[in-house]
């Protein structure tokens, strides 16, 4: 008996000693983390997260006056005092809520957007001075030598702290408004097949919608100066340098992407972007008794997910009778993010929650629909699962979100401003009944779900990777290095076309001279 325990201790350790080999080990890093509010934290939050069980310290910026960022005992938070205060951001909330339900003019509808979307810059930029003229909050981050900067571009504060503090870059997100990261990180997006954002075409486009998407995006450009002047006075004025911001993002090391090619078109990209589509569809949860007793009572006609994200949880009492009016119509349940007034009928296969369990609801084999307003963490969320949509853009890139899933085929676009009760019972019907949706969303989800490493794992592995590299350079293209000239070659055509004009013009003296010299010997002949 003791000689197989020896044995057997042996073999233990002789195995253990092969396992650790193989498994990299862990050495805590020191992380800052400069996130952005709403829905983009709550997708960083999942990398912030990962990255602190696995032993690093990290350190998330925070304004004194925000709506979902909190703290964690997972990691360390710096409050730093905004001008706004808690009323001041509420009140602002409850009116961007209540914009978004009113319709704008269809020719003035983009101007809306980029109305609401420069309010919302300019409020972030105040919020960013504040951070950043905080001395001595930046003097204590300058002494706590992190290695790297976790950070969303879509705001300013990130990528300035990055240079000022002389720290590589990890970007996470989605994209910029005008494809300012398209821009910023050199990599090529033909308008010949790459559509341009509130275009409404896909990636297969008519000679018209290509003369639309190159007018488009010409127009970006345009569009970028404008967005993101206030964004160039403050890195200029911060950084006493001569830069822009989109320069200033140009020199993030990894750029993290919030999509794949199950949603997103195939289109060019660079060797420091990787895919990250899909990184919140954490595995599920066991759902409360209460909620699982009332999914569990649906039977065979199961039930739908409605949640229009997590700025929107009400909307005006007369929105809200139609979708109760519609839910009364069908024969499935329905679990309904909602805060709004609740009137006095409310149909008995309806339950309202104030916060629901999205991804685990999706989960659920009895899940039959999803009502969503279009979010990219929605989005994917019912790609994983395999869950038909019927999608409500809102605001954002959430209208360029929604056709690009129904162009997939696995869900239906209606339209928050005109929709009626019998509108959305005849979209829910044809997504749930109409098997061609539910196939090929489940066709999406297998090839979204066959990859080789998980969205957080690449994720982790790539900041770590900077982490240990100080860095990624050797992923940096040279076009960074290039002017406009030079990127397309017009300096070389130039010179192209400068020598062939020499030479043109030289070979065409040559043979005048040689047919003057021709026709004087001729005559000289004759005359003789």
């Amino acid at each position: 008996m003791l000689k197989e325990g020896l044995v057997w201790g042996l073999g233990s350790g002789l195995l253990l000693l092969w396992l650790g080999a193989w498994v990299r080990p862990v050495q805590g890093g020191r992380v800052l983390v400069m996130p952005v509010e709403g829905s983009h934290w709550l997708s960083m939050k999942v990398l912030a997260t990962q990255l602190a069980k696995r032993g690093h310290d990290l350190v998330v910026l925070v304004p004194e006056t925000n709506l979902l960022i909190k703290s964690s005992d997972l990691f360390r938070t710096e409050t730093f005092p905004v001008q706004i205060s808690q009323e001041q951001m509420s009140t602002s909330l409850r009116g961007f809520q209540k914009d978004v339900f009113e319709r704008s003019p269809a020719l003035s509808d983009i101007l809306v957007q980029m109305e609401r979307l420069m309010n919302f810059t300019g409020t972030q930029v105040q919020c960013c001075e504040s951070l950043l003229y905080n001395e001595p909050l930046m003097e204590k981050l300058r002494k706590e030598n992190f290695e790297v900067l976790l950070t969303d571009p879509f705001l300013p504060c990130g990528p300035i702290i990055a240079t000022a503090l002389g720290l590589p870059a990890v970007y996470f997100l989605r994209g910029m408004p005008c494809g300012l990261d398209i821009l910023a990180s050199q990599c090529p997006s033909p308008p010949s097949f790459v559509p341009r954002f509130h275009s409404g075409s896909t990636d297969k486009m008519s000679f018209g919608e290509r003369v639309q998407n190159f007018i488009m995006s010409g127009v970006e450009i345009g569009l970028c100066k404008i967005m993101y002047g206030s964004f160039d006075e403050l890195a200029a004025r911060y950084l006493n340098v001569d830069v822009t911001y989109q320069e200033l993002i140009g020199r993030g090391a990894i750029w993290l992407l919030r999509y794949d090619f199950t949603f997103e078109y195939p289109r060019p990209l660079m060797p420091n972007m990787f895919f990250i589509g899909g990184i919140n569809c954490a595995k599920h949860s066991k759902l409360d008794a209460e909620v699982e007793e009332f999914v569990e009572g649906s039977g065979e006609d199961g039930f739908v997910v409605f949640t229009l994200g997590s700025l929107i949880a009400s909307m005006p009492k007369e929105k809200a009778e139609i979708f109760f009016n519609a839910f009364s119509m069908i024969p499935q349940r329905v679990l309904w993010r909602y805060t709004g007034e609740i009137p006095e009928n409310v149909p008995k296969n309806v339950k309202l929650m104030k916060w629901l369990p999205q991804n685990d609801l999706l989960g659920h084999p009895k899940a039959k629909a999803f009502i969503t307003h279009g979010g990219t963490h929605g989005i994917y969320e019912g790609i994983c699962n395999g869950v038909p949509m019927v999608m409500l853009p809102l605001f954002g890139d959430q209208n360029d979100n929604v056709h690009r899933v129904a162009s997939r085929g696995v869900g239906v676009i209606l339209d928050i401003h005109e929709i009626t009760s019998e509108a959305l019972v005849d979209a829910l019907n044809t997504v749930i009944t109409n098997s061609s949706y539910k196939e090929k969303m489940k066709k999406l989800s297998a090839i979204h779900n066959d990859r080789p490493i998980q969205p957080l794992d690449l994720a982790v592995h790539w900041t770590e990777f900077v982490m240990r590299h100080k860095g990624a350079d050797h992923l940096r293209p040279a076009a960074h290095d290039l002017n406009w000239l030079q990127y397309h070659s017009l300096d070389v055509i130039g010179f192209l076309l400068c020598v062939v004009l020499i030479v043109t013009i030289v070979s065409f003296k040559c043979c005048a001279m040689c047919c003057r010299k021709c026709f004087r010997k001729t005559q000289k002949r004759k005359a003789d």
